[in-house]
């Protein structure tokens, strides 16, 4: 299975972007602090899919696909931080990219267990 391929890891690279786009507009202070958090969470996302599926075993895919989730868990708490500081304003279009990944990350999740019975 070839990563680039899968729908979640493009949204996951999609996310990514705009990450990388709104903590561009954080305080320079955040430096160091939310920006590094939020775009290593973020990174970290696209990074596991794309190292469960070099791997090649569903149960491989299968762990770093929750890695990937417990990243996706991380930057939510991280964007809900940054949000109740007011360095985000519109929040909206951020949550239906998040919303939409967390998704595709569940059911490809339900997709390995029920092909391989995990």
């Amino acid at each position: 299975m070839y990563h680039k391929d899968l729908e979640i890891y493009k949204k996951s690279m999609d996310l990514v972007m705009i990450i990388y786009e709104i903590t561009k507009d954080f305080p320079n202070n955040e430096s160091f602090g939310l920006i590094s958090q939020l775009r290593r969470s973020a990174v970290s996302i696209p990074s596991n899919i794309a190292e469960g599926c070099a791997r090649g075993s569903d149960k491989q895919i299968y762990h770093f696909v929750n890695i990937a989730l417990g990243s996706l868990a991380e930057l939510e708490t991280q964007l809900e931080i940054s949000k109740r500081l007011g360095y985000i304003k519109d929040f909206s279009y951020i949550d239906q990219s998040f919303q939409s990944l967390k998704s595709l990350l569940l059911g490809f999740k339900k997709h390995i267990i029920n092909k391989s019975e995990l």
